[in-house]
């Protein structure tokens, strides 16, 4: 064996990449002066392309398979270098790894809400996201348009670039769609396929596929949707007579829960519920057809404020107006006795108090002393 067959089996490589960073778009092959060894083995696995610089240009791209570099390629290395009247001299060669297998679930979304003009509410600003899907399809255009001379190209590096593309072509669709706000939903995937084709050649200048673009949310601003909030709920209340049936029949409830109303809350739901009663047998004729004219049913009546006495420290009632009435003429109450009622600041006479004042007029006033 010859000395060069020695050196020749010795410096025998082998080229291949593994990635597992999901992540990573374009990684050069790293060897010291960017010298590949005659006869190195290239290997490309599926999902990858190989793209071969020769001396600053573009030589040639490796599909998936295994290669055997047989060139003039052939590298000295620096040990060896005092050897060069063996080897051609060298030329500068360096292979970047391209991946080519799909991108899923990358971002997107309008930092600023886009203007347009709905066909049911007008001017509108709405706001969307969603992902998108991308793949290299042009390795060798995308090296050249987009990676230059970067030794390791991750997505974040063109995921920008490729949002302010999306939001661009998304604005120009959606103002010239014409599809109303409250629709956009129902449409989200034709939107998507019209958006992804509008941003396909933009990309294709760069070497670079959409296969997939997805619309997640479309949204209003939130003082426009609490505008639509009100309306909803003005649809589902629907009848307004039928509301007004349901909100009597609450608060028939809630007064005769009341504990503080006593008595006198349980008589007006009782009267609540037969008004109410007698109103809705009165909607149907004597054969049940429907009347002609709905009744409003009436207010509830007002609830009569109640008195209590305090007498030698002792507390009596409640006490209604009439039985007032009935105490003064029994000589009972007197205008110096003290009397409360729930919502009044304190305990006050009752000759001070004015619709008490009038139970005095009709017995006259004590005599003035003699």
């Amino acid at each position: 064996m010859s000395i060069f067959d020695f050196l020749k089996g010795e410096f025998i490589d082998v080229i291949h990449w593994t990635d597992d960073t999901r992540d990573t778009l374009v990684w050069r092959f790293e060897r010291h002066g960017h010298e590949i060894k005659y006869g190195a083995k290239l290997t490309v696995r599926e999902g990858q392309a190989a793209v071969f610089v020769h001396e600053g240009q573009l030589a040639d791209v490796f599909t998936p398979g295994l290669y055997m570099l047989e060139t003039n390629n052939m590298p000295i290395m620096t040990t060896l270098q005092h050897w060069d009247h063996l080897f051609q001299s060298p030329f500068k060669s360096e292979i970047y790894f391209v991946n080519t297998t799909r991108y899923q679930d990358l971002k997107w979304g309008t930092k600023n809400p886009i203007m347009c003009r709905d066909p049911e509410f007008g001017p509108v600003r709405i706001r969307a996201f969603g992902t998108y899907t991308i793949r290299v399809t042009d390795p060798g255009l995308f090296l050249k348009e987009i990676v230059g001379t970067d030794g390791e190209f991750t997505t974040d590096e063109i995921s920008y670039q490729i949002r302010n593309i999306i939001v661009a072509k998304f604005s120009q669709a959606i103002a010239a769609s014409g599809i109303p706000v409250l629709d956009m939903a129902a449409n989200t995937l034709e939107l998507g396929q019209l958006i992804a084709a509008r941003v396909s050649p933009q990309l294709a200048e760069y070497g670079i596929a959409m296969p997939a673009f997805y619309i997640e949310n479309i949204s209003l601003p939130e003082a426009v949707e609490k505008a639509l909030d009100k309306r909803t709920s003005m649809g589902i209340v629907g009848d307004l007579g039928q509301y007004t049936h349901f909100s009597a029949a609450e608060a028939m409830t809630e007064a005769a829960n009341n504990p503080a109303g006593g008595g006198m809350a349980a008589g007006l739901g009782a009267g609540m519920g037969l008004a109410m009663a007698g109103q809705m047998m009165g909607q149907n004729g004597p054969w049940g057809q429907q009347a002609p004219v709905a009744q409003t049913p009436p207010p509830p009546p007002p609830v009569e404020k109640v008195w209590h006495t305090a007498v030698g420290g002792q507390t009596s009632g409640p006490f209604s107006r009439a039985d007032l009435g009935k105490m003064v003429a029994a000589g009972e109450l007197t205008r110096d006795t003290h009397v409360w009622t729930p919502g009044s600041d304190g305990w006050t006479r009752a000759g001070e108090i004015a619709e008490l004042a009038q139970l005095f007029t009709v017995m006259p006033p004590p005599p003035p002393p003699g």
